[in-house]
Parts: C-alpha cells; sequence; structure tokens
C-alpha cells in the first residue's frame, strides 16, 4: 500500500502527521492525492488544503519505508531550520497546564471551535504517569523522561523542539509537528515541556 503524508485532518494527535493509504500499489501518489481531494470538501476549520503536502511529506510519502540516509537528513535539516524557540528564552511553564493539554483531545476537527485552544492528546500514544492507566502505545513510554534525562538547559531545549518539530529529530515519525503546524501555541509546548521535565509533576513520581 502506498502511504501518503498529509496536514492535519482530524483529532490533535493525528494531525499534521496521519497517514492515508492509496486503494492500490498501482496508484501513483499524483493518482492518490486526487482521489483523496474528491473525496473531502471544506467543513468548518477543515479545510480541503489540509491535503496539500509540503516537502517533508512528499519525502515521506515518497519513501514510505526503506528511506535512503541522504533523505532523511534532508527532512532533519529542512525541519531543523523552521524551529522556533521562545523569544523570552524561558523553555518551561507549568506543568499542572501540561498536564490538562496533554489529556484534552480537542482542536482541528471541522466540529471544534477554532476560537478555543488545542489539545495535544498525548495519552493517546504514550504512557507518561501512573496515574492515568489508558494511554496508546504508538510512541514510546514518557514515564520517569525528566528522572531519567535530567533537567538540563540542552535537555530542555530537546525537549521543547521535539514537540514544536518532531521532524528535526526523527524523519517521518508519526508525531505531529504540533508547533510548526500550529496545533499548540508557545506557552502551550512549554507548559508541556515542564510536565516531561518539572520533578514535581507525576511524569517524573
Amino acid at each position: 500500500m502506498k502511504i501518503i503524508h498529509f496536514t492535519s485532518l482530524s483529532v490533535a494527535a493525528f494531525t499534521a502527521s496521519i497517514q492515508l493509504c492509496a486503494a492500490a500499489d498501482a496508484i501513483k501518489p499524483t493518482q492518490a492525492e486526487f482521489v483523496m481531494k474528491a473525496s473531502f470538501m471544506d467543513r468548518g476549520q477543515a479545510k480541503v488544503d489540509r491535503l496539500n503536502q509540503d516537502e517533508t511529506q512528499r519525502l515521506c510519502s515518497q519513501y514510505p519505508e526503506k528511506r535512503p540516509p541522504e533523505v532523511a537528513r534532508r527532512i532533519e535539516a529542512l525541519n531543523m531550520k523552521l524551529m522556533k524557540y521562545p523569544a523570552d528564552g524561558k523553555l518551561l511553564g507549568d506543568w499542572k497546564e501540561g498536564e490538562k493539554i496533554a489529556q484534552s483531545g480537542v482542536g482541528k476537527q471541522f466540529s471544534d471551535n477554532p476560537a478555543l485552544p488545542a489539545g495535544g492528546n498525548c495519552y493517546a500514544c504514550h504512557q507518561l504517569t501512573k496515574v492515568e492507566i489508558s494511554f496508546g502505545n504508538i510512541g514510546p513510554s514518557l514515564y520517569n523522561y525528566g528522572k531519567l534525562r535530567g533537567n538540563t538547559e540542552p535537555i530542555q531545549k530537546y525537549t521543547y523542539g521535539k514537540i514544536y518539530n518532531a521532524e528535526a529529530y526523527s524523519a517521518c515519525t508519526n508525531m505531529p509537528r504540533f508547533g510548526h503546524s500550529g496545533i499548540l501555541t508557545e506557552e502551550q509546548i512549554k507548559h508541556v515541556t515542564a510536565l516531561l521535565l518539572d520533578p514535581n509533576s507525576p511524569v517524573n513520581n
């Protein structure tokens, strides 16, 4: 099956990373895109232009498996250039707010109010705490994330960057580009970074 990487279509956890399959291997990507676009229409904030691929998504669709190392490096370098860190230099927010964001799957669907903040829906893919027993395993467990890595400035910067644009660190990852794609705000990313790194956070206890 051909895997086509598109921009956000539904809940925040899958926004900017959802993989849509064409009907068969014989269908070329351009034909697959045509089929997909013919199947969707504008509804509220969910516009058909979400199906337009940027260079990263085109490359990931072109090389869904056995990606040449030079292509992976190109994707990561491209997205690292798109990275934006807070102008105030502060990377950590309030972990309690971060937990709310991690629990929330609201946002980016046609039925959601675009005036309200989106959630990260982090638990859909990761274990974060021992308290929450409902979580997905698409991504690795993040329990004790900060306890294992520490809370140094380089770790803070990496963690913030990974949430902002994971493609800069792992080409064609399933993780959404939360900041780059406008799913989460700068302030929200700070809060989620704090959730992962603050020693008082349930992630690290």
